[in-house]
């Protein structure tokens, strides 16, 4: 294949390890272990996809059979056969296998009966096992013994994306390298020496952008650069905004703007940025993701600086999102971050995703008028509006947007915002018709609960709760196994309910007295007890040697 004819990623591939970028430590350890002769019976790489783990496999491969030896330039000046044919994937002692074609025991046998054969033509066989993690258990369990004492000339390379599926047996085996994402700067003028050769008329915003896309990828960034070359007018420079409509990436300053229509309550106007970025062709995921990024920035402003290093804000959207947060609380915005990462999970249940996503703005918009939050719980999955909604409407006191018309909005229609609570107001209608009740002991307690009819708590009063204390309004107790996990929540409600005053009710490690129930039973223990020792009783024992005493009744105590 003619040279310049491949694309950029193969053409640029790198041929030593004086090529690679972004990986110095990796290739700096793998250079002094071959040069000492310490080599390991498998290299393990890992990391994120286009980081380059097959390539480095490949110098690994041609370092360790190079002709003229290893050095830091291998076969930079006169390429030797071994390292071409090892470039060109043709080596007859060099193996590069697809593992997920070739993931079954039978094909693991098959190579381990093969690699018992010496090399023909080098000093290794080598085996280079690209995404290793598709092999099965069973595939991997038959490399185990080979893996931990192989001949001398055989070596493994295994190379995955994910190294949680890789057996730990296997890992511990191998020498293991994790490749770290190129850093932006770095890719950064990497890929502007690449478009520099190859002539190519794009911007360095446009630049940015790439690398700011390949998340650090060098696979990635080189296919974009090869996608914006072509893209690119002979007559002109490709700049950010043509980038951005051919990677179907929109400006973040807009996002940056819709957050400001949202903190400022414009609900029309929300809708309309929103809608003009769909219209750019961006898929909501795509919106989604971006939107958290940009909600990250907004929260932890404070702690960035802009120092070159990260191409997702220039000055400009720096200073612009420094200026809106003066007024925002960081409460507000970990709200939002909670709503948007359940929103992203409800895309994949949605039909029409671009409709979700409207209504998700539409609920940050409301959610900003919110000026309380210790009610709300994040973590709840049953969601609903709390009783600060009247009549389906609620008036929001929102002293800190003044003039914004967000006050008296309809948010009945929010959901999964506030966790149900039932609190009863303390206004005049209230106290006309509310009955006073005295709650002075754990009995008057049990009295009311019998006056309510409230079933379930009573038994677990009388049941599984050990008084410990009781007074002014504090009721401390020690519980067992067998407690409703809602009731320490459900009693201090009703108690409010009863009395329109807070309880404390605390959990003591002390035993505590009785339980109602233990009473019970250890009063009708001792009268079995005493019964056991009367006349009649023992008269009716030698009458009936096989009967038993199971219950007696208190003439004066009430059935039930």
């Amino acid at each position: 294949m003619n040279q310049n004819s491949k694309v950029l990623s193969l053409k640029y591939r790198p041929k030593n390890f004086n090529d690679l970028i972004g990986q110095d430590i990796v290739a700096q350890t793998i250079s002094n272990s071959i040069k000492l002769n310490k080599i390991p019976n498998a290299y393990l790489f890992t990391g994120i996809r286009g980081i380059g783990k097959t390539t480095i496999a490949r110098i690994v491969a041609k370092s360790l059979n190079c002709k003229n030896g290893f050095d830091d330039n291998l076969c930079s000046k006169n390429i030797c056969e071994n390292c071409e044919d090892i470039v060109n994937s043709n080596h007859i002692d060099v193996f590069e296998l697809d593992a997920a074609s070739r993931s079954s025991v039978e094909n693991t046998k098959e190579l381990i009966e093969f690699s018992r054969y010496p090399p023909t033509s080098s000093k290794y066989k080598i085996y280079i096992l690209d995404e290793c993690h598709m092999l099965s258990k069973q595939a991997w369990n038959s490399l185990l013994k080979t893996l931990e004492e192989p001949p001398e000339y055989l070596k493994f390379i295994f190379a995955t994306t994910e190294i949680k599926k890789v057996p730990i047996t296997i890992i511990s085996r191998c020498q293991r390298f994790d490749l770290a994402r190129v850093k932006s700067s770095e890719l950064f003028t990497y890929i502007k020496k690449i478009k520099e050769k190859e002539d190519g008329k794009i911007s360095d915003d446009a630049l940015k952008l790439i690398v700011k896309i390949s998340e650090g990828s060098v696979r990635d960034a080189l296919s974009l650069l090869d996608r914006a070359i072509l893209s690119a007018d002979n007559n002109s420079e490709l700049d950010l905004k043509k980038a951005q409509e051919i990677f179907g990436h929109f400006d973040r300053s807009q996002l940056i703007n819709l957050f400001k229509l949202i903190f400022s309550g414009d609900e029309e106007g929300v809708l309309k940025s929103y809608r003009s970025i769909y219209d750019q062709g961006v898929e909501p995921k795509v919106f989604i993701n971006d939107f958290l990024e940009v909600l990250y920035y907004f929260k932890n402003i404070n702690s960035l600086k802009v120092d070159g290093t990260n191409f997702s804000l220039n000055d400009a959207e720096f200073s612009a999102i420094k200026e809106i947060t003066k007024n925002i609380d960081s409460d507000t915005l970990l709200l939002f971050w909670q709503f948007t990462i359940k929103t992203l999970g409800e895309l994949d249940i949605v039909i029409n995703q671009n409709f979700s996503i409207e209504m998700f703005l539409i609920r940050l918009v409301y959610l900003k008028g919110i000026s309380n939050f210790n009610d709300i719980d994040l973590k709840s999955e049953n969601y609903q509006t709390k009783d600060i909604v009247s009549n389906g409407k609620k008036i929001l006191d929102n002293k800190d947007n003044e003039g914004s018309d967000i006050k008296n909005k309809t948010i009945g229609q929010i959901k999964n915002v506030i966790q149900e609570k039932q609190v009863i107001q303390k206004s005049s209608d209230n106290k006309k018709n509310f009955e006073e009740i005295e709650i002075n002991s754990f009995n008057d307690l049990l009295e009311i609960c019998i006056k309510k009819k409230e079933v379930k708590l009573r038994y677990e009063l009388e049941h599984n709760v050990n008084l410990v204390n009781f007074e002014n309004k504090r009721i401390e107790i020690s519980i067992n196994e067998n407690l409703d996990k809602e009731f320490i929540k459900n009693l201090t409600s009703k108690l409010y309910e009863w009395t329109l005053n807070r309880w404390l009710i605390t959990i003591s490690k002390s035993e505590g007295l009785p339980s109602i129930k233990q009473k019970k039973t250890n009063i009708k223990n001792l009268l079995l007890e005493t019964a056991k020792k009367d006349p009649v009783y023992q008269n009716v024992i030698e009458i009936f040697s096989d009967a038993e005493l199971i219950d007696i009744q208190d003439d004066g105590e009430e059935n039930g």
